[in-house]
Parts: structure tokens; C-alpha cells; sequence
């Protein structure tokens, strides 16, 4: 009976989730405008998945893909993710880092990291200071807050080159990987 009881109950708190990622965006407050292209990229400090705090200015003289996403180990942010880890020799040829943001903490990025083997840079927004800052819209459901999936190119003289509204999550980080090529040229 227990262990119905405990299935039952997992398989609830499966469907608040997948509920919650469901959501309007006017679930919560709206957000102000998406950072523009051709805007100097705003800087942020926010600790990694290693408990040791980035900015994006560490990365000066480097393109940054700085994509926000909704949450640790759900389906699509998986996906997401190891499309990203697949393509970071790409990437690291073309001089270029990842950075994914959510409003997850430094524990879920660390169990996401070592359960996924992700070794680029999760970064911990629970105050949503970089979410704010960049404008990205979120949605949420009481406490849980989710950032749309959003993702900016950012050149490595520190400016915004490119925005994407995610839609075709197997494909992103291709996309990314030709926009950087084709302003490389």
C-alpha cells in the first residue's frame, strides 16, 4: 500500500510540474523588453554549478551563447543541454562559450551537471537578476518561477548579435553554431 501510495504521489508531483511548464506567460508579473541587438550585453555575476560565481565579463574577446532555459533534468532542457555538450568542440573552435541560466539553484545544477555529464557553465538566477536584466520573460506557478527559452549571441566585443525565442529545441544549437560562422565571415 505504501508504495502505491508513493507512486501515486510522484506521479502527481509529474504532473504539477508538467503543469507548471505549461502555463501562460501571464502567470507571473510580465517582464520588461528582450535585451535588443546591436545593445552592449548586460554584465552579470552569478555562481556556477561549482559554487564559484561567473560574469559575463570573464569572457571578454570570446562569443558567449547565453541561453536561459526552464528547468533542471525536465525534458526539454535536457535535450537542449546535451545538444549543447555534443557541440562543444564546435564551439570551442569557433572561440566560443556556453552559459545556460534558469532560476534553478547551484545543488540542481551540480546534480543536473553530474547526472547529464555537462561540463559547460550552469548558472544559479533565483533572484532573477540576469533574467531581468536580459528581459526574459518567465512564468510561474507560486514560488516556481520558469524563464521562457531564450538565447543570446553575444560578440566578443560584448554586444548583442543575435536573439532566438526557442521553438525547435533539437536544432538550437546548430542554429547558434551557423550564426556564429556566418558573422565570423
Amino acid at each position: 500500500m505504501t508504495r502505491t501510495r508513493a507512486i501515486a504521489m510522484g506521479m502527481a508531483g509529474t504532473l504539477a510540474g508538467a503543469l507548471a511548464l505549461s502555463l501562460p506567460m501571464a502567470a507571473a508579473a510580465p517582464a520588461p523588453d528582450l535585451a535588443a541587438v546591436g545593445a552592449t550585453a548586460p554584465n552579470f555575476s552569478l555562481p556556477s554549478q561549482e559554487d564559484k560565481l561567473v560574469s559575463l565579463n570573464d569572457y571578454k574577446g570570446k562569443w558567449v551563447v547565453l541561453y536561459f532555459y526552464p528547468k533542471d533534468m525536465t525534458t526539454g532542457c535536457t535535450i537542449e543541454a546535451h545538444n549543447f555538450q555534443r557541440d562543444l568542440p564546435k564551439y570551442d573552435a569557433d572561440n566560443a562559450v556556453v552559459l545556460g541560466v534558469s532560476f534553478d539553484t547551484v545543488e540542481s545544477h551540480k546534480t543536473f551537471c553530474t547526472k547529464d555529464s555537462l561540463t559547460f557553465k550552469l548558472l544559479a538566477d533565483p533572484d532573477h537578476k540576469a533574467i531581468d536584466a536580459y528581459g526574459v520573460p518567465f512564468k510561474g506557478m507560486g514560488d516556481n518561477h520558469y524563464a521562457a527559452r531564450t538565447t543570446f549571441l553575444i560578440s566578443p566585443d560584448g554586444k548583442i548579435v543575435k536573439e532566438w525565442d526557442v521553438k525547435d529545441i533539437p536544432n538550437h544549437s546548430a542554429e547558434v553554431l551557423a550564426a556564429i560562422d556566418s558573422m565570423k565571415k
